[in-house]
């Protein structure tokens, strides 16, 4: 007779001391050892396999959560690689060019990062994407600040907080579509109560860059005429170059998947390049596109901004997230993060408790695992039914999720958005983090919602406003 093996127990105390560990050898990594994050992580990941193995799962479950967590991660790792083959096409075409020279002779000077943070939300909320608003018009935003010799870690803040919040006003956002999913709630109304924190979020960290950024006494306008004129004579500034980006706004305007619309910018960018350059061979073309722009005009400062892009710039991302994926994939199917989470969902017992655990819970993901989608999916499938014993909506665990989640995301220097940024923008994560207000206080301003109940959502105001919706739909 066969016995069928049972699948070990884990206890509490037991999966907190392995996420522990996890958590000291990427943070001791990345942070203690400057290390690259990806050797840190498969350190983890290794460490996590050798316990399972010791506890007694089968080396299948071991497969099993590397290609379930991985199996998430596919459409991301594409749209990676094309952000990498987009940006070294719009350099190479004048877009990001173009987009200095205009920015310098629009943007206030005297308000540059409250400008910058507009400027990079607009954009944001067109797209959807806090990664594409950072490495298109984020770059351009970044050499203008550097050129005027303002703090870069200070630049890349407004940049960054510009295009999370614009992410969360857009229907296009990946991250929008997933919370919305999880928690099966509609999209526009998830947008819709999001904008309980976020605009608040927002508001005060426009004031604070405002503050912060109103000092124009180490502006150098003389450095600001040398870069323009480089710009000018190395590169297609013209309002032709500017067609990429008219192109993203209008494959938004047409709600036109990312995928699609970054393929089809690629290849308009290309086409511009050969336009300008006609005496450029196809083998430099892709060269560009796959290991990216190198800028050759003499002046060093330009020459290391716009030295960037192209495929291979982007591996060492996909390696990140296929890495981290993994992790997390394993962390789930060895029920480690589980046996967690949901004891402690159980036991909350009022709505600022359940909305704090929520955010601890999804930062607690993002620190633990570095994926952005994992610390969307995790906490809502642990803390549903949660938030619905509490008599909280859909809506409001779906905030949480974002709050908690999305945004912090880009603040871990492990993680996928952190890394990301990083190379983008070559500020280290925790140099720019004290600067991204906007990721900082939504999970604040989160929390204390759950305890004063100002946007929250509850079950029977959502049935209310259904069937009043469903009432004046029959009028009509």
């Amino acid at each position: 007779m066969n016995k069928t093996k049972s699948t070990p127990k884990v206890s509490t105390l037991e999966a907190v001391i392995v996420l522990l560990v996890v958590l000291g050898i990427m943070s001791l990594g990345v942070i203690g050892f400057s290390l690259s994050p990806q050797v840190p992580v498969l350190l983890a990941m290794g460490v996590v396999t050798a316990w399972a193995m010791l506890r007694g799962f089968p080396w299948s479950a071991v497969n099993a959560g590397i290609k379930e967590g991985i199996d998430q991660g596919i459409i991301p790792i594409f749209i990676f690689i094309l952000i990498g083959a987009m940006i070294s096409t719009w350099i190479a075409a004048g877009t990001i060019p173009t987009l200095m020279v205009i920015g310098f002779k629009l943007i206030n000077i005297q308000w540059f990062l409250p400008s910058v943070f507009i400027v990079c939300t607009l954009v944001g909320a067109a797209v959807g994407s806090a990664f594409t608003v950072t490495s298109t018009v984020g770059i351009a935003f970044f050499g203008m600040g550097v050129t005027m010799n303002l703090n870069p870690a200070l630049v890349a803040g407004a940049i960054i907080s510009g295009g999370i919040f614009g992410d969360k006003l857009s229907p296009l956002s990946e991250t929008n579509n997933l919370a919305s999913a999880v928690v099966d709630t509609d999209l526009f109304d998830h947008i819709k109560h999001l904008l309980w924190t976020t605009l608040p979020a927002g508001l005060i960290s426009l004031g604070l860059f405002a503050v912060l950024g109103h000092d124009n006494a180490n502006v150098s306008l003389a450095k600001i005429n040398e870069t323009v004129a480089v710009l000018n004579g190395h590169f297609s500034v013209s309002a032709l170059a500017l067609l990429p980006i008219i192109l993203v706004f209008v494959c938004a305007g047409f709600k036109m998947p990312a995928i699609p619309t970054m393929l089809l910018n690629i290849f308009v960018s290309a086409g511009l390049i050969l336009f300008e350059q006609p005496k450029i061979t196809m083998t430099k073309l892709t060269a560009i596109i796959n290991t990216g722009f190198v800028s050759k005009t003499g002046n060093a400062s330009v020459d290391t901004l716009l030295s960037r892009g192209g495929i291979v710039s982007m591996m060492s991302m996909v390696a990140l997230i296929v890495v981290t994926l993994s992790l997390g994939g394993l962390l789930m199917k060895f029920g480690l993060i589980g046996q967690i989470m949901t004891p402690i969902a159980k036991h909350l017992t009022s709505d600022g408790k359940l909305i704090t655990a929520g955010i601890l819970t999804c930062i607690g993901v993002n620190v633990f695992v570095g994926e952005q989608f994992l610390s969307i999916i995790l906490p809502g499938r642990a803390f549903r039914k949660a938030f619905n014993d509490g008599g909280l909506a859909d809506q409001s665990l779906g905030r949480v999720l974002e709050d908690g989640g999305t945004v912090i995301n880009y603040l871990v220097p492990w993680g996928v958005g952190g890394v990301f940024l990083t190379t983008t923008l070559g500020v280290p994560t925790v140099q720019y983090l004290p600067f991204v207000f906007f990721s900082l206080l939504c999970p604040i301003i989160s929390i204390i919602s759950g305890f004063t109940g100002i946007g929250l959502a509850h079950v029977g105001q959502t049935k209310k406003a259904k069937a009043k919706m469903a009432q004046a739909t029959e009028i009509n």
